[in-house]
């Protein structure tokens, strides 16, 4: 009961925070896009933090038409791998989770992938709704911050995160093999 209550009150102090956030700042901006999913990535981190499911929903797992991650690579995922070493986000995410060769650390990384890929959900589909509502309201152009950073900030690390997982995966079983 307590941690349903404890979620309950991240799901309204993140509502209060976008209130807050679309009142202040006009909403057809770049500032506006940045400050939302970087907001929504706070509140949805402590939310999954908090939650600490299991994730073991069948849609974590590998399909056959992602074809061993080949669709994800036509999609430039390699690309956004290299800009994420580029700008230093893989040393700094390394630095505060190191990878040790051993199954445990990979497991944990391997539920990372899941809780992370469960985060951006969220964000993507709550951004998108912001992206909607702007685009009606002031016209497609002025949502276009709201739709590049989402597919930036939120989309191309869904695709990484199912990129990723299915290599993990591998590593995991080679090394429960040894």
């Amino acid at each position: 009961m307590r941690k349903v209550s404890i979620l309950v009150f991240i799901v309204i102090i993140s509502i209060v925070f976008m209130y807050a956030l679309t009142h202040y700042i006009p909403m057809q901006g770049f500032l506006f896009a940045w400050i939302l999913n970087f907001l929504l990535m706070a509140c949805v981190l402590t939310f999954t933090e908090t939650l600490k499911s299991p994730l073991t929903s069948s849609y974590y797992h590998d399909k056959p038409w992602e074809l061993r991650g080949k669709i994800y690579e036509s999609f430039g995922v390699n690309i956004f791998r290299k800009l994420l070493v580029g700008i230093g986000w893989e040393k700094l995410n390394k630095k505060s989770n190191p990878i040790e060769k051993n199954t445990k650390t990979l497991m944990d990384l391997h539920y990372k992938t899941r809780q992370s890929e469960l985060g951006h959900i969220i964000i993507l589909i709550v951004v998108l709704g912001f992206n909607i509502f702007v685009a009606f309201k002031f016209g497609l152009l002025k949502s276009l911050w709201l739709l590049t950073l989402n597919i930036l900030l939120n989309l191309y690390p869904i695709l990484l995160q199912r990129y990723n997982r299915p290599r993990i995966e591998r590593a995991i079983n080679l090394s429960r093999r040894r």
